[in-house]
């Protein structure tokens, strides 16, 4: 995913160092499924989400993020919750560090159509929890899942 003009400025100042950015997560259920997509970047699945820009409030990045990798707007219902710390810091191919806390929505979609923005995503996939958990997947997104299935 190409870096945000925001995150490149940040860069320029810091180098590789760790930069903490703040960003949302969608947990798109249907029944006891979740839907989960592969990044094209780490071939891992993940949930849909992204980086909150700058003057952008937490639910509208979630509606952008879900917009443009599905390319539909979905309905938030609510918030999961709140996730951060060492499960959500990686260092990137490039040598950047970086540690997110997102905040996690559950929304729905309007209808079951929706499509896959390829530069980002390799495919998506509807999964139950014990499913999910024998895919290669971000493991983070086991303690969201959690919490969105109670």
């Amino acid at each position: 995913m190409p870096m945000s003009p925001y995150v490149r400025s940040l860069r320029d100042r810091v180098g590789h160092d760790l930069l903490l950015l703040p960003g949302v997560t969608a947990v798109i259920r249907d029944a006891d499924r979740f839907l989960l997509a592969r990044q094209r970047d780490t071939e891992r699945w993940s949930l849909i989400g992204g980086g909150i820009e700058p003057g952008e409030t937490p639910q509208e990045a979630v509606v952008r993020e879900v917009s443009e990798e599905l390319g539909v707007r979905p309905v938030i219902r609510r918030i999961v919750g709140a996730y951060g710390g060492r499960p959500l810091q990686t260092t990137l191919p490039n040598g950047d560090v970086v540690g997110y806390v997102t905040v996690a929505f559950h929304c729905e979609l309007p209808n079951a159509a929706f499509v896959l923005e390829d530069a980002e995503l390799i495919e998506t996939g509807w999964f139950t929890r014990d499913q999910s958990k024998g895919i290669a997947r971000h493991e983070w997104i086991d303690d969201v899942l959690d919490d969105a299935a109670r």
